[in-house]
């Protein structure tokens, strides 16, 4: 079924609860067309059990739905992510009044498989960076480089790693949002929830050689964006992540972990090193301390297995 088959009534409500996505809670495009797209699969179960209106939705049509999506073979992770998708649709449709109950208030959510996020081990995070400075310095007899996009990806996975910042984050950033003085960064999150996340010396030093070196790209579009991409533009996340992906790859036995998993080397070194798990949260901006938990469970993990390799009696 395409989205022109679909009854009035389903269309309505999706598009509305789409602007309500967009505008009321501020999501991004992408969350947005997620939500939308588990959303499109309901209506077309619905429509196919003879619910023509999602006001007319149940709790049994709602199970039917995810009992389906388990027939095809769908990872509980999915699954979970349609239960919850559906259940803050059928919620807000009582609360704007297109329904009368909430079908999906009763919903089951499957149990999501948590696996433990992959990390760099520290000396693989230094061979990175260091890996980055020698590609960024090349052959220069001054240490300069003639490159300024290689420049540029050292202070990327600098503060990467430093904050820990998303991917999404660190290419929205603006000139204006590196604080020097302070040694900190203001960081728009999700929900375009706002907070600053400080940096140390070596990711100090790598942004002011960047920012040295940024005006050598600069174009009449750049804009403020802290950093630009080779043709003068604000850089562009998967420009980021393949640049990640190429350097991991040169770090012996290092796992291909891309952005995020800096994200998660950065929380798990900050908790190995004593941070309290109330400021790892505050700092990667999770909503959910639950979240930032998982990150004890890895550094657990890590704690095990030198213990088991270096203790006589494991």
């Amino acid at each position: 079924m395409t989205s022109s088959d679909r009854s009035p009534a389903w269309s309505d409500a999706l598009e509305a609860y789409a602007r309500h996505l967009r505008s009321e809670r501020g999501l991004s495009e992408h969350t947005v067309r997620a939500y939308g797209g588990d959303l499109e699969l309901l209506a077309e179960h619905a429509e196919a059990l003879g619910v023509h209106d999602p006001s007319a939705l149940e709790l049994r049509s709602l199970r039917s739905y995810l009992a389906a999506q388990q027939v095809r073979g769908r990872a509980r992770s999915t699954l979970a992510r349609r239960a919850a998708a559906v259940r803050r649709f059928t919620a807000w449709m009582v609360r704007t009044g297109r329904a009368d109950h909430d079908a999906g208030a009763l919903l089951a959510n499957p149990k999501r498989h948590r696996e433990l996020p992959g990390v760099l081990r520290q000396d693989e995070v230094r061979a990175l960076l260091d890996a980055a400075s020698e590609a960024a310095t090349g052959s220069a007899a001054d240490g300069a480089s003639s490159d300024p996009v290689a420049v540029r990806d050292v202070a990327v996975l600098e503060l990467l790693y430093a904050t820990g910042i998303r991917v999404g984050e660190l290419c929205g950033l603006d000139v204006d949002d590196v604080d020097r003085s302070r040694d900190v960064v203001r960081v728009i999150g999700k929900g375009d929830k706002e907070r600053s996340v400080p940096f140390g010396r070596p990711a100090a030093r790598a942004i002011d050689r960047w920012m040295a070196v940024r005006p050598v790209l600069v174009v009449a579009g750049s804009g403020p964006a802290l950093f630009l991409g080779r043709r003068g533009g604000r850089v562009d996340p998967r420009t980021v992540r393949r640049m990640v992906h190429a350097r991991l790859a040169e770090v012996d036995d290092a796992p291909d972990l891309g952005p995020h998993g800096l994200r998660h080397t950065a929380a798990t070194h900050l908790l190995e090193g004593g941070a309290d798990l109330r400021s790892v949260q505050e700092l990667l901006g999770h909503a959910s301390l639950a979240t930032t938990q998982l990150y004890t469970h890895v550094s657990s993990e890590r704690l095990r297995s030198a213990y088991a390799q270096a203790h006589p009696r494991a």
